[in-house]
């Protein structure tokens, strides 16, 4: 019986393999952009959610930013503290992020205000700002980070949420699961899940680079709350309230994340 002899397989040239391998890229690289460009099209077409506590967006986003929140929410612990700076490495000159609720009034008088706290029954706890720098003063260095892109390291100093809540015999409106705040003009507004409010890195600030607050950064008293964008780090605070739902808040009704955790 005659054996047939297989004739060698050709080798390639390099310049063959570098042809191939260019093929396969870009062959992936058009079914991945088309699967892509579907996907959004897909979402670009489907329903805008029902405008509420959040709104602007669509209806399968909203679900997915939900959906992200609460795996953040299962992860996030109090022993997870941003990354803090030296002085030294502070900002002299830190840029202002927003004037939303604190433009319409440019003679604001830092003297005639008073942080208003809303309690069961309707009572209201007035609170001055010589009553709160009264409590021991905490400090921060860190790297303040806004949606728009850019992060600065900036310093600022005031009382831990925390302390002021325990100060002011706050603790049973803590066991709830929200915190809502807002400007004076209400203008500007802010819902915070109550661990984020809590966290021992999150002040309510009355100065910057060792100064008090200027109008523009939100005098005479300003969120800082390090695990969250710029956006959740509310100026000139007028109102505080506690709730178990999720208070109002000015970008989670323009389509952004409600919960802008960092």
């Amino acid at each position: 019986m005659k054996t047939q002899n297989k004739k060698p397989k050709k080798e390639l040239t390099v310049e063959q393999k570098i042809t191939r391998r260019n093929f396969i890229s870009f062959t992936a690289f058009i079914v991945l952009a088309g699967g892509a460009f579907e996907g959004w099209r897909w979402l670009y077409k489907s329903p805008e959610e029902t405008a509420g506590i959040t709104g602007g967006t669509r209806g399968p986003l909203r679900r997915a930013l939900n959906k992200t929140e609460l795996f953040f929410r299962r992860v996030f612990s109090d022993n997870h503290l941003v990354k803090t700076y030296p002085k030294s490495m502070a900002a002299k000159h830190v840029r202002v992020n927003s004037d939303i609720g604190v433009e319409a009034n440019k003679k604001f008088d830092p003297a005639t205000w008073k942080l208003q706290v809303n309690k069961k029954g309707g009572e209201v706890l007035q609170v001055s700002l010589q009553e709160l720098m009264a409590l021991p003063k905490t400090e921060i260095v860190y790297d303040f980070k806004c949606v728009e892109g850019w992060d600065q390291i900036s310093h600022w100093a005031g009382v831990k949420f925390s302390d002021f809540i325990k100060h002011f015999n706050l603790d049973d409106y803590a066991k709830m699961q929200y915190v809502g705040m807002e400007t004076p003009d209400k203008g500007y507004y802010v819902g915070i899940d109550m661990p984020s409010a809590m966290h021992p890195q999150t002040l309510l600030a009355y100065e910057v680079n060792d100064k008090l607050l200027p109008l523009e950064h939100g005098a005479p008293l300003r969120l800082i709350i390090p695990v969250k964008y710029g956006i959740k780090n509310l100026k000139r605070i007028g109102t505080i309230t506690f709730s178990n739902t999720r208070p109002h808040d000015y970008w989670a009704e323009q389509g952004y994340d409600y919960y802008s955790g960092l």
